[in-house]
Formats: C-alpha cells, structure tokens, sequence
C-alpha cells in the first residue's frame, strides 16, 4: 500500500468556516448596482428552450388516438407547451395543455412519412369541409416545433444541452487565414464551451474557449458547403503526419451522424454582411487576443465579400511575429481612423514610431495609404443599458479559464472598459463591445457551476466569525487512517495507489438516467463526463459537491446527505457546504474510503437522493440504462426509488423530507439543525419581494428555511381545524370565457377533496375558482394570467411552479400541496 499525493483534507473538527464570496453583500459593501441581465443577449438566447408561440407540430387527437392534427403554439411554461389546434381560430375554449415529455408530439411531415392519419378533429369538422385545402393553406411558409426537441434522446431538452462532451463542430482560424477544422467539445458552462482540435485528444495546450453562438463557430459540413478549406492550423498541423489527418478526416466523416449538433442551434447566430474593405486601408483596432490599447491598423488580405484580415501595425525592422486576426463587418473592436481622439481616447502609437504624438495625417502620408471610410463600419448605439461602475463577471482574455468580478470604469458607444478584479495576474482594463459574449450578468457562473474569482481582498474591515456546532458523536481527523492505518500520518503530497492503481476508479455522471426530485435535469445534463480516478474520499466529495450544486435547492440535498448522528459509523465524516438564496449551509457526510465500497456506495445515495440508482457510479450507462429510468416522472419516483413509499400523495415531490417530522418530533428536528450553520445575507434595500401578499414569507426578515417549512406546516395545521368547522365553496367568476361552473367542491376532514366534476374538464375560470377557495387565493392571478386550465393544473410540479411562476419555497409548496389533492381526488374519482 503507497501512499501519494493524498490533497489536504479540510479538518472535520474544525469550527470556523472561511468567508465565501457573495454577490449580494459584496454589491452592498461596494455600494455598486449589476448591470441588467437584459444586456446580455447572448445569455438569453442560450435559455430559450427552443419552442416558440406560432410554431406548429402534429398532435394526438384526444377522441382518437390513432388520429392526428396540426395544432399551434400558443405559449410556453418550461416544459409545459399550451396548443390550440388549427381551425380554431381566435377561440380559446378549446386549447389545451401538454408535457413535451409525455405527450404524442411531433414535428410536421411525421404523419406522412410514418403513414398515420390526418384527421379534422370532431369540433371544428364543420368549419373544415376540404381538409387537403386547409392544410396547404395553413402550412404554406410554417415553422415547424424542432424535430430533435419532440423525439429520440434529445426529446424535452433545453437545445443547449445538446452541446455535450464528445459533440463536434468546425472552428474558423482566425490567425493563419481562412480555413478550419474540426474541434471537439470537452466542456458546456451555460453555452461556454471549452474546445480542443481534433486529433490533439491528450493536449489542452491549444484548447480555446468560445461562446457557442460565436461567427466563426459552425456545424460539421459548413467548411465544404461554404467552399473552405478543412486543414488543421499550421501552429498544430506538425504534430501529426498528413496522413494521419486524412485518416482523423476518416473517422470524423463516419461518426458524423452520432457526434454531430443539430443545425437548429445555430439559427440565432449573429448573421454576417457584407463589407466594402480593400487591402491596405488603415483603421483603428484593438487585439482581441490583448485588449488592452487601441492601435493603428491595416486591412492585409481581403477573402470575399465577407472575411478580411487584419494586422495591428508595427514599425520595427526585426519585429517579432504579426498581430494578424480575421474580421468580419461586424467584429468588435474595428473603428475608423480619429475615432480615439473623437472620443477622447489615447490611441497606443505602432511599435517603432519615432516620438510620442501619433499624428494620423502625418502617418496615412509616410504609409502612402488612405483611411477605410466610415461608411465601412457598423453605426455604434450607447443604448445598451450599462452605466459607469456597474458589476458584471467577465473573462479574463490572458487566460480564457478564469471569469472575474468586472467592474465598467468606462463607457464609449458600443464599447466597455473593464477592470478585472481577483485574476491570477493583474491585467489593465479590458475594452469590450457590449455585444460581447465573454461577459455575463452577476450570478451566471453560480447558476452554471463555475468558479468565478472572488475579489483578491476584503472590501470591508469587519471579520465575520460563524459558530458550527458539529455532531456530539466524535469525528476521526480527515488526516488519520481508519482500520488498523488510523495512526500512520499523510502527507499533503501522498495518495492512495494499489498494485499500481488509483484506489478509486472513474465516477460517470450518465445524464440519460433519471435525475429524481431533487436534482435539476438541466445541471445534471452540464456535469463532466466523470470524476477521478484518485483518493476516495476526495473523488467522491468531489462528486458530491458537483450533485449539490445541480440541485433545485442545493441546501435541501445537503440536508438529505448529511451524516445520522444515530447511524453507525463505518466511513469517513466530510465537512460539504452549499449555497442557496445567499445564505450558506454545511453538514458533514459520510463518505468511503476503499474502491470495494464505492459503487455501493453511488448506489445508495442515489437512492437517497431519489434519482435512478445509476445517475452517477464507477458503471457508464451507454445506451439503455438496466433500471429501464427513462420511462419515469417526478411524480412517479416513490414509487419506483423513494425511500418513503407509503407517504401520501399530497405532499409534492421535491418537498422538505422532513416536514412531517418536524409536526411530530420538534425537538429533535431543533438538533439535528444544529449540524448546519447559515450566513444571513442582509436584504438589500434594492431587492424586490414578490412573494404575494398573505404568504408565510412576506415578512421582511428572512429565517432559516426550516423555520419557513415549520411554519408552512403550522400553517397547513390550521388550515384544517379551519375546515373541519366549515366547508368551503366556490366564490370566484369569470366572465371571458362563461365557462359552467363547478359545483361545490366538499373538503373533508383528513384534506380530502371531493370533486363533482373531472378537473381534466375545468376552464381557467374553473381553476381561479378552486384556487379562490383556499388560502392560495393571491395567486389566482398568476394562473388567470397564464391561462392555466384543468389539464396543466394536473401537470404542474413543484420545480415548474417554483420557476415559471417565481414563486419562493414557501408559497410554491404551499399551492403545490393543493394541486396534489386534486390530483388525489381525479385519481380517486374520475381516472377509471
């Protein structure tokens, strides 16, 4: 047994927790405002799930399932997509609701090309009387829904996702000239993707990073379609003999299909136009490689009407090699000669002009050329919403890797100047256009789980202490073997290594499997590919810390993973941390320390965490998964893999698992809370509340959530004794639609609905009614709003209350918990 390289483990004992940087308190401590999300368009791009209102798609007729018809989009709630079917019309009574996950939806031409049957259903036959006609007509010039987004594997996937490790695309060299070749993605952060060139698998020394929306980023073909040359850049194209890339050319071409990304995503790409340079017109330019100083430059080469390269000028006889980059009409940091002195600016004379004052007139006579005029460039707006001292996070352009704290100190037109703060190496402010998509809104690396580089030192005097309570039972020390090795010490350069291997394999993240209540699919989805090998204990709190910051609510899944003070103890105890809405939590987890334990280990806290029990393990799934997990929903997953098989339906999914415990048990559950500590955030006075009046969270001082759900419970508690004194009956009308209205709906004693008529049936009056009737009555308004019917009040879970309708924990559990009664009573009542 050799013991190498085992990295310093955090004490377990220990009671202070160091500081973590937090955005809120950092803008307050600073006294600074975030620039505006809407700012980055290339963000909101990325977020968009690839549906749209006016798209249309080929549905299951509900009469007559083995009939289809064309319906339209008329909205969407993430998942959720509310359709209307052509020849409606304006009337709204007839649309409906539906889960692009489990519904039968498909693209346009499906139904012919798998020989099914159009059919005008029952209520609109008359006003179809030729339904060919209709067809042609009401097709001509549609957009149908993407057909990767209805079926196969991609099916219900956000289209960013489809950007996996392992996916291809072609990348344009903008150095050499205009070629490109084919790159490989290692790594997706919310639409940043890490590229490597194929053929260079075990090198990351030319890897880039690029946003994947980025001009000279395309699809695997657009080099032959576009008629460029498909040929690695010469700074890699000696690392391989040119018959070893024909035979990469080989293999590329024949995994096309499995490793390729679907066109679609490519659609909101900025479109590029055309150009009026010649060769040898002088302009202003910044580096983008060293944004840093704006310099003189020349147009070089002109390759069609749409590509130019430009040189940053340097007059020195034995100058090093060129600054030469490939530009587009629409590159950023391209300006016309005087611009920098228009705008007082300092213009960086070329390397080798004699004396310090650049005089333009004097240079263009020396050159013998003539300046690009201004009808070459694209008009600048200052109409983009940053201002002077705003914060956002930006990449560093030293090193790609890192994205810091960024602060505007200047603004021109289209153009930022950033301070970075917390790089590696101090850098001078950035120039940067405000269409840049290599900056992004505060929060964005949280949201997507990256490391964003915390400012280099404290902004305020004051140290905060934060007491941690650990568990009574004692914890080993992190440096100290268990089992008869307790006594020997380790090195903070030793690890573990066994008849020549690692002690832990590979930990695979199988993003096809069912991700559970707790976990959020999307994350899920941008996890790498695996972890390890290496130390146990480090490989598996790496593993851990990935699953918790993929979580809905990432202090939930901490609280489900923390180690039972009553339990044995057969591991090793681990201090994890999680975040959530600025407050910070940790608990301390079991974890193994020998390869023998850890595939069961990965298997029972799947299943703790409730998701399909190969989600992550030393196993890759590869095509199917053995649980046969794909055919399972959130509201179906006690049954299959929840630890609480018998708890009754009214509680939504992804709920405190301890709600119940705290009714019954408070003062053991006032323990266990102990094992956690929570840094309050002070409320910014910027901040807006939206939870809706009358909801346990609308007070102004914010509690641990616990108390929030304790209190929920209370609530809930005396919602009952309530109704045990008096029934409840309907109160609320809408006219729009005069829908027939619902007879009473009886509520009994033990938060049993009785329903006399089948929720699938109600209108979006009939749903403001029921909601009108409970004490979730403030947001009936959300509901009418969203047009929200029986059918989508059945769909909806606890994950898409929380994020399409922006409601906090507290109110979202609150009305799910109603909407699972009437699932209770449709099942009960009216599903036979």
């Amino acid at each position: 047994l050799n013991w190498k390289c085992l990295s310093s483990l955090p004490d377990a004992g220990s009671s202070v927790e160091e500081m973590e940087f937090n955005w809120d308190e950092y803008l307050e401590d600073t006294g600074a405002t975030a620039a505006p999300h809407g700012s980055f368009k290339h963000v909101d791009t990325s977020l968009q799930n690839g549906f749209a209102p006016g798209m249309k798609l080929e549905v299951a007729v509900k009469s007559d399932q083995n009939t289809y018809w064309v319906a339209t989009i008329i909205t969407t709630c993430g998942q959720l997509l509310l359709l209307r079917y052509d020849g409606y019309g304006e009337d709204r009574k007839a649309d409906f609701w539906c889960d692009i996950l489990t519904a039968d939806l498909h693209p346009i031409g499906w139904c012919e090309q798998n020989k099914k049957v159009l059919k005008v259903p029952e209520g609109i036959k008359d006003k179809i009387p030729d339904q060919e006609e209709f067809l042609q007509r009401v097709l001509k010039g549609a957009c149908s829904a993407p057909a990767n987004l209805l079926e196969g594997l991609h099916r219900g996937k956000n289209p960013l996702d489809l950007i996996a490790p392992g996916s291809r695309l072609e990348l344009q060299n903008i150095r050499d000239s205009l070629e490109a070749w084919i790159v490989n993605v290692v790594e997706n952060v919310g639409g940043r993707l890490k590229l490597r060139y194929e053929g260079l698998e075990d090198c990351d020394k030319f890897d880039q990073w690029l946003f994947y929306l980025d001009p000279f980023l395309h699809q695997v073909g657009w080099a032959a379609q576009h008629g460029y040359s498909l040929q690695p850049p010469s700074a890699i194209r000696s690392l391989r003999s040119e018959a070893d890339w024909q035979e990469i050319l080989k293999k590329v071409k024949e995994e096309e299909e499995e490793s390729s990304v679907p066109t679609d995503l490519f659609k909101d790409k900025p479109v590029i136009g055309v150009h009026s340079f010649s060769e040898g017109m002088k302009l202003e330019a910044v580096d983008p490689m060293a944004p840093f100083v704006i310099s003189p430059a020349t147009v070089l080469k002109v390759y069609d009407d749409k590509y130019f390269m430009i040189e940053i000028d340097d007059l020195r006889p034995d100058r090093p090699t060129s600054q030469c980059y490939i530009c587009h009409v629409n590159s950023a940091g391209i300006f016309p000669v005087q611009w920098s002195l228009k705008n007082g600016l300092h213009l960086s004379p070329p390397p080798g002009y004699p004396g310090q004052d650049f005089d333009w007139a004097d240079y263009l006579k020396q050159c013998g050329a003539e300046a690009a005029p201004q009808s070459c460039f694209p008009l600048l707006t200052s109409d983009h919403g940053f201002k002077e001292n705003m914060k956002l996070e930006a990449v560093n352009p030293v090193d790609p890797e890192e994205v810091c704290i960024a602060t505007v100190t200047k603004l021109k037109d289209s153009y930022l100047w950033l301070q970075l703060e917390g790089s590696k190496k101090p850098v001078p402010d950035c120039i940067v256009s405000v269409e840049s998509m290599n900056i992004f809104p505060v929060g964005w690396c949280e949201t997507n789980g990256y490391q964003l580089r915390p400012p280099r030192k404290a902004i305020v005097n004051k140290q905060k202490k934060i007491a941690v309570v650990q568990p009574e039972k004692q914890i080993l020390s992190s440096r100290t073997v268990h089992d008869g090795l307790k006594n020997q010490e380790l090195n903070s350069s030793d690890s573990v290594v066994i008849n020549g291997k690692y002690c832990c394999p590979k930990i695979y993240f199988n993003h096809r499997c069912f991700s559970g209540p707790y976990l959020n699919k999307g994350r899920i989805a941008e996890l790498p590919q695996s972890v390890g090998p290496g130390n146990c204990v480090l490989v598996l709190k790496e593993v851990l810390t990935l699953l918790i910051n993929a979580a809905y609510k990432p202090s939930r899944v901490l609280r489900e993973l923390q180690l039972d003070e009553e339990a044995a103890w057969h591991g090793h105890g681990e201090t994890l941390k999680a975040k959530y809405k600025g407050k910070s939590y940790r608990a301390t987890v079991e974890v193994v320390r020998t390869a023998d334990r850890v595939a069961d280990f990965c298997r029972k806290t799947c299943i703790k965490l409730e998701c399909c029990p190969n989600l992550f393990g030393p196993q890759m799934v590869l095509d199917k998964c053995s649980e046969n997990c794909s055919v399972l929903t959130k509201t179906k997953y006690t049954h299959y893999y929840g630890k609480r098989k018998n708890k009754r339906i009214g509680r939504p999914p992804g709920g405190h698992s301890n709600l119940e415990v705290a009714m019954k048990k408070p003062n053991k559950r006032r323990k266990r809370r102990k094992h956690f500590f929570v840094h309050k955030k002070k409320r910014s006075s910027t901040s807006v509340d939206n939870t809706p009046a009358g909801s346990p969270q609308g007070s102004g001082a914010e509690e641990e959530d616990d108390q929030d759900e304790s209190e929920l419970s209370h609530s809930l508690a005396q919602d009952r004794d309530k109704r045990k004194r008096k029934l409840r009956t309907f109160s609320f009308s809408d006219d729009e639609n005069k829908p027939p209205s619902p007879k009473d709906i009886k509520m009994e004693v033990a938060e049993k609905l009785q329903l006399d008529s089948n929720p699938l049936e109600w209108s979006v009056a009939d749903v403001v009614r029921f909601l009108k009737s409970t004490d979730c009555a403030p947001l009936a308004r959300i509901f009418l709003d969203q047009e929200i019917d029986g059918q989508a009040l059945l769909l909806l879970t606890l994950p898409t209350v929380q994020e399409c309708m922006d409601l906090k924990l507290g109110p979202a559990i609150k009305l799910c918990h109603h909407i699972e009664r009437v699932k209770l009573a449709f099942y009960q009542q009216f599903a036979n």
